[in-house]
């Protein structure tokens, strides 16, 4: 009795050790881990942030450059001696002397410069920074997309696996079925009123199908690596420590029915209009920009200047400048008309995407509508095909039995119930897929799956 107690609790020991070990992973947990740990989506945040840096340095053109220069020169030419003994302050009588001015020695100087520049009126600047927001705003909405594409190939991957799963249950079944017709052949040989004919056609029936057992093995490993993947487990965990297993079965998704307001809403939430709507409008700004060009600029400016003989960062003499400068581009060869035409074809090019891409999305949200509906209906066919023909195995089990029928009869059966059987389960696996194909198309994948 104490050794059953111990080997008791060391069983419960190992089973609880090899559940730790083992993530059962639900569909929301899955796109959750994808969402925070694909590269792809944190590829988009990344290019995101960078657009949203954009932004700022749109912003930093309003504001004054403030720079610092420290320079240091030599020279023995006329010109340039001079003026630098004028920007020390040190220029004497003795210097207006011919043969010093034309013959000066080498002489050096050391400027600090700090100056200022501010921008008082740029036409440029703001279309600029529309564009930088278009910019931003347009890589939130890539982001938005991959969110929204890798949950949904998260999904259809989820489905997947469970699909694979089932259809490997399915083959187990097959290989059970045909080893059985494989024992009623070889026990109705042995007896005299069977064919050896039928014995060896059961054992080539029973090879294909171990085949297909060994094929649907392998496509639920990949599936499973695939997921895997996806959502940012290493490949470890197909096996061994950190093993997963997904849990629950998905074969329905509930949709709301097909409206005007569901269309509606759709067009406002789909990221692929809200993209063609985002390049419109930075088209706009492009155009802003190139009308900006027939304007002129202005700006203020000011520095201030040390110089010195000796030493850098001193002050032999210092100086000062301030003033306003206005620049206006008279004629740069019809450049600016080129920019503008061309500004005009993009916006009228943008607007026809924009045209295009509603009249896309609305037509694939009907369209997912319509595939679902056939979904449906093909899933209800299959449960009624996989019941009549176990129906017609069990029949024609009895009949052979009782050499009622041909193996050849049974088999072809057998062989249409595990068509039936893949079939129903790839039909589940489709009507859960458009239903989600149904969210994904109106824009509102994650949000509704992640509920």
């Amino acid at each position: 009795m104490y050794r059953l107690v111990i080997a008791s609790v060391v069983l419960l020991f190992s089973v609880t050790a090899a559940d730790a070990e083992t993530l059962k992973l639900s569909l929301r947990d899955a796109m959750s881990m994808a969402l925070e740990n694909n590269n792809q989506i944190k590829a988009a945040r990344f290019n995101s942030d960078a657009a949203g840096q954009g932004v700022n340095i749109a912003n930093s053109r309003y504001l004054p450059a403030v720079s610092f220069e420290e320079t240091f020169a030599a020279t023995n030419s006329p010109t340039n001696a001079f003026m630098m003994k004028l920007d020390e302050g040190n220029f004497a009588t003795p210097d207006f002397d011919p043969n010093s001015l034309n013959n000066p020695p080498t002489r050096h100087d050391f400027k600090t410069v700090l100056s200022v520049q501010q921008p008082l009126f740029v036409p440029s600047l703001s279309p600029l920074k529309k564009m930088a927001v278009k910019d931003a705003q347009k890589a939130e909405l890539e982001l938005e997309a991959a969110r929204q594409g890798i949950a949904f190939q998260v999904f259809f991957t989820y489905l997947d696996v469970q699909k694979a799963d089932a259809q490997l249950g399915a083959a187990v079944k097959a290989v059970a079925d045909a080893r059985e017709n494989m024992r009623l052949a070889t026990v109705r040989t042995s007896s005299g009123v069977g064919l050896k004919s039928d014995e060896l056609r059961s054992r080539t029936h029973l090879s294909m199908v171990e085949q297909q057992h060994i094929s649907a093995g392998n496509n639920l490993t990949l599936a499973r690596m695939k997921l895997a993947m996806l959502i940012g487990l290493p490949e470890a965990s197909l096996s061994g420590e950190g093993a997963y297993e997904i849990s629950g079965f998905q074969d329905d998704v509930a949709v709301p029915a097909l409206s005007d307001q569901v269309i509606s809403d759709a067009l406002q939430t789909r990221v692929e209009v809200k993209q063609s709507h985002t390049a419109l409008e930075k088209s706009d700004a492009a155009l802003s920009l190139a009308r900006s060009e027939y304007l002129p600029t202005v700006g203020a400016f000011a520095s201030y200047q040390l110089n010195a003989k000796d030493a850098p960062f001193t002050s032999d003499n210092d100086a000062w400048t301030a003033g306003v400068s206005l620049k206006w581009n008279i004629f740069d060869g019809f450049r600016t008309n080129s920019e503008r035409r061309r500004a005009l074809s993009g916006q009228a090019a943008a607007r026809e995407m924009l045209e295009s891409t509603t009249k896309d999305a609305r037509y694939q949200l009907r369209e997912s509508y319509i595939r679902r509906d056939e979904a449906g209906k093909h899933r209800e066919v299959a449960v009624h095909a996989v019941a009549d023909a176990e129906e017609t195995v069990r029949l024609l089990t009895k009949r052979y039995e009782n050499s009622l029928s041909t193996l050849v009869e049974l088999l072809d059966a057998q062989t249409a119930l595990n068509q039936a059987r893949a079939n129903l389960v790839e039909t589940e696996a489709g009507y859960a897929v458009a239903g989600g194909r149904v969210h994904y198309m109106t824009g509102t994948f994650v949000k509704e799956m992640l509920k």
